[in-house]
C-alpha cells in the first residue's frame, strides 16, 4: 500500500521560507508525476507543483520564481522549497503522487502552512 507522509509546515513570518517534504513508502519513480496541491477551507484544492519522471517541473502562476519542486529518487522524496512567502500562501499542503497506466492518484495527509505576522 502506497503511502505518503508530508513534514516541514509550520507558522513563518511573511517574507520567511520553508521546507516541504513529501516521502513516499514505496520508490518514487513508480510514479509519471508527483506534485503539490494546497487548500484552504471553502475552496477547491488547487495545484501548486509538479514534477515528472524525467524531472520537467510546472508551477501555479502565483508561486512561480518563489516556489521549486524537486525530487531524491534515493530518498523517495519530493520537496517544495518555499521563499518569500506571502500571507495567501497559507493553506494545508498535501502531496500527491500519480501513475498514469493504470490511472492512479495517491494523497498524503496533508501539512498546515501558515503565513502570518
Amino acid at each position: 500500500q502506497v503511502q505518503l507522509v508530508e513534514s516541514g509546515g509550520g507558522l513563518v513570518q511573511p517574507g520567511e521560507s520553508l521546507r516541504l517534504s513529501c516521502t513516499a513508502s514505496v520508490g518514487i519513480f513508480n510514479f509519471d508525476v508527483m506534485a503539490w496541491y494546497r487548500q484552504t477551507p471553502g475552496k477547491q484544492r488547487d495545484m501548486v507543483a509538479t514534477i515528472n519522471r524525467g524531472g520537467s517541473t510546472n508551477y501555479a502562476n502565483s508561486v512561480k520564481g518563489r516556489f521549486t519542486i524537486s525530487r531524491t529518487n534515493a530518498k523517495n522524496t519530493v520537496y517544495l522549497q518555499m521563499n518569500s512567502l506571502k500571507p495567501e500562501d497559507t493553506a494545508v499542503y498535501s502531496c500527491n503522487a500519480v501513475t498514469n497506466v493504470p490511472y492512479r492518484p495517491y494523497w498524503g495527509q496533508g501539512t498546515q502552512v501558515t503565513v502570518s505576522s
